[in-house]
């Protein structure tokens, strides 16, 4: 710690400080929690990020720390959340696992009582999801929790310099001007002919940057239902230009590469909406399905990586996060579609009460778990009387 501040490297230091706080701590709490009120029980911090989620475990058994277990993982999703993240490592880390009687989390999983169930199940006793508030318990969440968060960085830092790797042969293969720093990639998804919709998903320094995520909804009207070859080139025009012609007016920031999902035509598509932008000293590269060969508008011929080659893995894990991200989106979409109308079959449900009851209670599902007390006090009894009698007329 002392050698990493001398050197100024004032965040390591920091996360140094806090590791030697966890150990001092855990030591003193040791002698301090061998009770039998404080019994068998799990204990959970989440630490989540730009580069992936760490998930610490203390296993107390007879008031004492006796292992910790940490899982970790690269793919932060959007919109997750730490009950997200927590109902998924609970489901992972006991399916080997019996489970004590209480599990204690920093915050309570949306399907709390379902996961109670399974567990309970499992172990043949009563298993409890609770969320400390104070005490030494809610202290020992808290030291979970600074775990995952030293784990985090220790995890994700020892990875940068493979990022920085893969940029490098990137930057050598295609030729680059400079290191892609920031690589925007597109991609063009028509599902079950329903619909057209594009994705761009950004990468950072090796990473991805979800925060910067567009998705686009498809305007031309050229793009009929079940998009030929040639549509997939208007699309991409379209979402490109659309993109660009936002950054001239917010002046940036531009990328370093443009990777587009596709084949010599449509890379074409995307350079000729550059130009009309002024934007044609962008550089961009296509990188084709299956033979995952990748094209770029000065050469003829396309370029074939090895299948190992780091430049290739992380053009394909960036199109691939591309097409993640465009199938979830129109997935989305088409659920939100289906819930709303579903609510709206509702007697009295306009779109002002369907929005304040997905609002209260989240879903149709939790709409229909609902008492009458709860939705009287949102809706009004005669509304509530409404979506009772509609939800007991369903399977």
């Amino acid at each position: 710690m002392t050698g990493a501040a001398e050197s100024e490297r004032y965040e390591e230091a920091a996360q140094l400080r806090d590791a030697i706080k966890t150990v001092q701590t855990l030591q003193d709490r040791q002698q301090k929690m061998a009770t039998t009120e404080f019994g068998h029980r799990d204990v959970f911090g989440v630490k989540r990020g730009p580069a992936g989620v760490v998930v610490q475990a203390f296993q107390v058994r007879s008031g004492r720390v006796v292992e910790r277990i940490e899982l970790g993982s690269e793919d932060a999703i959007v919109g997750t959340s730490d009950a997200d993240v927590l109902e998924a490592a609970l489901q992972q880390f006991y399916e080997l696992r019996m489970a004590p009687p209480e599990i204690h989390v920093p915050a309570e999983p949306d399907e709390r009582e379902a996961l109670e169930s399974w567990l309970s199940s499992r172990s043949g006793r009563k298993v409890h999801i609770v969320v400390p508030q104070r005490g030494e318990k809610r202290g020992l969440v808290d030291l979970a929790t600074r775990n995952a968060a030293f784990a985090y960085q220790t995890r994700f830092n020892q990875t940068t310099a493979a990022h920085y790797d893969a940029l490098e042969t990137l930057q050598a293969v295609l030729k680059l001007p400079a290191l892609p720093r920031r690589i925007e990639c597109f991609d063009i998804s028509t599902i079950q002919g329903s619909e057209t919709v594009a994705s761009m998903v950004v990468c950072e320094d090796g990473r991805m940057r979800r925060g910067d995520y567009r998705k686009f909804r498809i305007r031309g009207s050229g793009l009929a239902a079940g998009g030929s070859t040639n549509n997939d080139f208007a699309a991409m025009h379209e979402v490109v230009q659309r993109r660009y012609r936002k950054l001239l007016e917010q002046g940036g920031p531009f990328p370093d590469l443009i990777v587009i999902d596709g084949g010599k035509g449509q890379l074409e598509a995307a350079y000729k909406a550059l130009e009309e932008l002024g934007l044609s000293n962008l550089v961009g590269v296509g990188i084709a399905k299956k033979e995952e060969l990748i094209y770029t508008r000065d050469n003829v011929d396309p370029i074939a990586l090895a299948p190992n080659d780091p430049a290739l893995l992380l053009v394909q894990q960036i199109r691939d996060e591309a097409h993640r991200f465009a199938v979830t989106f129109h997935r989305r979409a088409r659920t939100m579609r289906d819930l709303r109308s579903e609510i709206d079959r509702v007697p009295g449900i306009g779109p002002r009460r369907r929005k304040t009851l997905l609002t209260t209670f989240g879903s149709v599902a939790g709409v229909r778990r609902a008492t009458r007390e709860e939705l009287s006090a949102v809706v009004g009894a005669k509304v509530a009387d409404a979506v009772l009698a509609f939800f007991a007329s369903r399977p």
